[in-house]
């Protein structure tokens, strides 16, 4: 049993943190050096999140300093009622208990979506991957060394060293409490925690993400969307279709152009029957492939005959994470972004932009394709549960 660490302590640790991720900064990167040299893998999105540098550092002392920096999420009076009878009644946020998050590749993640669980007031396990566990395990020292400089148990974050076989029977039988788990990585980590998992599993699911070009487009800010979405083929929120209008004006200059870019960034462009046919790229062989998230160079293209059949196609394919539509029309617009089914939708803006620092939360603990309890990025704000205080004096019903 733990008790909650208060505000202060909490803030404490994460400035901590911030030091303590400056000074060892050379030593984390040597660290992952040799994560990096160990990774026999051949799945280039995996390494890059694998890969710490200057900059993920950066990231990571950023995160905590800014997380410091937020009110507490925990204890904030959501309602309150006066009963006839004289009790009164609030709702109140409250933390979780136990969280534990499991992931792959990202050692950012020991900081950063650990960060958000400790500030909410929970206690953190951590289940990283085999590929970065040196890494994994330098970050964990650093938290417990903040958290003894503050007076405070190392076992408010605990690291997990299991392997698949016994990360299953943790999940299925656990030897202390957990409330809620979050896996963070690809399709068949999360499936193997939503089968084994006996509570709450927020789900980070995959992105395959879709722009759709409307009939109204600005061609420039269409392509420049449709690139930058390809910037960060790792990342969750990234382009993997593109839905041509066919009806757009100076459709077929734009399809050589766009094609002609993606080929210039190493892009690997497959395309429907209709786009294959007309722009000489490879051709799908199967419909099924508008289901899959690439997480690599690769992006399919299709001709679409309207907003409406766009709609659909992106309801029916898409993983429930983001889409875009490129369009003057604010008709248009709002007709996609009242119907689509994906947590962010976007007029005239990349999908890039699906992240929780850049939405306004000042980090993610995850992106949520669920609809409960909380949808899209998962920030510090929304990693509470509530709970109910009723005041008396000596009322019965």
């Amino acid at each position: 049993m733990y008790t909650t660490l208060s505000i202060d302590i909490r803030n404490d640790v994460l400035l901590k943190m911030a030091l303590l991720l400056e000074e060892e900064r050379n030593a984390i990167i040597t660290i992952n050096k040799q994560d990096l040299a160990a990774y026999k893998g051949d799945d280039i999105s995996m390494f890059d999140r694998l890969k710490v540098d200057d900059f993920k550092v950066d990231e990571m002392i950023k995160a905590v300093k800014n997380l410091a920096s937020q009110n507490d999420p925990v204890g904030v009076e959501r309602f309150s009622f006066k009963h006839e009878n004289g009790m009164q009644i609030y709702n109140k946020t409250a933390s979780f208990g136990t969280v534990l998050i499991i992931y792959e590749s990202r050692p950012d993640v020991t900081v950063e979506a650990a960060g958000i669980a400790f500030k909410s007031g929970n206690k953190i396990l951590l289940k990283g991957g085999k590929e970065s566990l040196k890494s994994n395990l330098k970050i964990v020292e650093l938290w417990h060394r903040a958290l003894a400089e503050n007076k405070a148990s190392i076992n408010w974050v605990e690291y997990l060293e299991f392997n698949r076989a016994e990360t299953q029977a943790f999940l299925e039988k656990p030897t202390q409490k957990v409330d809620l788990i979050v896996p963070r990585g690809g399709e068949r980590l999360i499936e193997f925690v939503k089968v084994h998992a006996t509570c709450p599993v927020i789900i980070s699911g995959r992105g395959n993400n879709f722009v759709y070009v409307h009939k109204d487009a600005d061609l420039d800010m269409a392509l420049d969307v449709i690139i930058n979405g390809k910037s960060k083929i790792s990342a969750c929120n990234a382009v993997d279709k593109v839905l041509i209008d066919a009806n757009l004006t100076n459709k077929n200059e734009f399809i050589i152009k766009l094609i002609s870019k993606l080929k210039a960034f190493k892009i690997y462009v497959l395309g429907d029957e209709v786009i294959s046919k007309n722009y000489k790229v490879d051709s799908i062989t199967s419909d099924e492939i508008w289901f899959e998230e690439f997480l690599d160079y690769k992006i399919l293209i299709g001709e679409i005959s309207s907003t409406i059949d766009a709609i659909t196609m992106i309801n029916k394919y898409s993983g429930g994470h983001s889409s875009s539509i490129i369009t003057k029309s604010d008709t248009d617009a709002k007709l996609f972004m009242e119907n689509v089914d994906t947590a962010a939708v976007y007029h005239n803006a990349s999908t890039r932009f699906t992240d929780g620092g850049q939405l306004g939360l000042g980090g993610e603990l995850a992106i949520s394709t669920d609809k409960l309890h909380q949808r899209g990025p998962i920030g510090l704000q929304h990693l509470v549960t509530n709970k109910w205080y009723v005041h008396g004096n000596g009322q019965i019903r």
